[in-house]
């Protein structure tokens, strides 16, 4: 039995917090995927869900941006929380804080297993050290998890593949970033092969992974100057309007501030 929530989802902090268990009535295994998101804020968005910090199994770190490990420090700190991240993460995100605290370290293909949940990572493009995202699975129930990479490659596309659910980045709308205010060179990063996916590349990664068991996608890390939550859902509507092949999918979209309810998988 798998379920996730998105705590937060932007560039004011990304958060998703993923619970599994193997059989009715056992203790859930949690893992959070992201954390940027400070103590108090962590907290109160956790305890919205009814979980607490101290339920925290583990958190995996997907990259160095603030907006996904500026809370992961504090985790580990204060409540002992194992982290997972690949190396070069992890070097970036420590680099000059003088912290000593070791992480597991997480690889392009090496599935490991924390409790019920296994997670599956791969990597990306984006420009960060080492990035990586992810899939998690309960033995029954796979969740995709992409919310930061510059564009819809093979092998983001292999690894999303038979997802029960999506986590999907919807970062901007092309139009809106070109006409907005953003300078030149931050729209060139942004809209690069190593930057974010724009609403049309996150419909064609969802038509390449979808499927008739694909029961819930949703559009995250939601540019609040270069997007809106109607664009990214018109997009992601056209690319699963085939019921054939995308069966009966839910579309979501994760709010910057408080992400999405739960959404189950059963």
């Amino acid at each position: 039995m798998l379920r996730f929530t998105s705590l937060a989802s932007g560039s004011n902090g990304n958060a998703t917090l993923i619970e599994g268990r193997r059989e009715p009535g056992e203790r859930p295994t949690r893992v959070l995927v992201d954390c940027g998101l400070g103590p108090r804020r962590l907290a109160a968005a956790l305890a919205s869900r009814d979980v607490a910090v101290a339920e925290l199994d583990a958190v995996f770190v997907t990259h160095e941006h603030s907006d996904h490990v500026g809370g992961v420090l504090a985790l580990q700190r204060r409540w002992g929380i194992a982290v997972w991240a690949s190396e070069g993460t992890w070097a970036g995100a420590t680099a000059g804080r003088g912290e000593t605290a070791a992480a597991h370290v997480a690889r392009d293909g090496h599935a490991f297993t924390i409790g019920a949940i296994t997670l599956h990572p791969f990597a990306v493009p984006h420009d960060a050290a080492e990035p990586l995202q992810l899939v998690c699975d309960d033995g029954t129930r796979r969740l995709g998890i992409v919310t930061d990479l510059g564009e819809p490659t093979s092998a983001a596309v292999l690894a999303l593949q038979g997802c029960d659910a999506l986590l999907l980045e919807c970062n901007h709308d092309r139009e809106m970033l070109a006409e907005g205010p953003y300078p030149a060179w931050l729209k060139r990063r942004i809209g690069g092969m190593r930057g974010h996916l724009a609403n049309d590349q996150a419909a064609m990664l969802l038509d390449a992974c979808r499927h008739g068991g694909l029961r819930h996608v949703v559009a995250a890390h939601l540019s609040r100057q270069n997007n809106r939550p109607d664009l990214a859902l018109s997009a992601l509507r056209r690319a699963s309007a085939d019921g054939n092949r995308a069966g009966s999918t839910k579309l979501h979209v994760a709010d910057g501030d408080h992400g999405c309810e739960w959404i189950e998988l059963d």
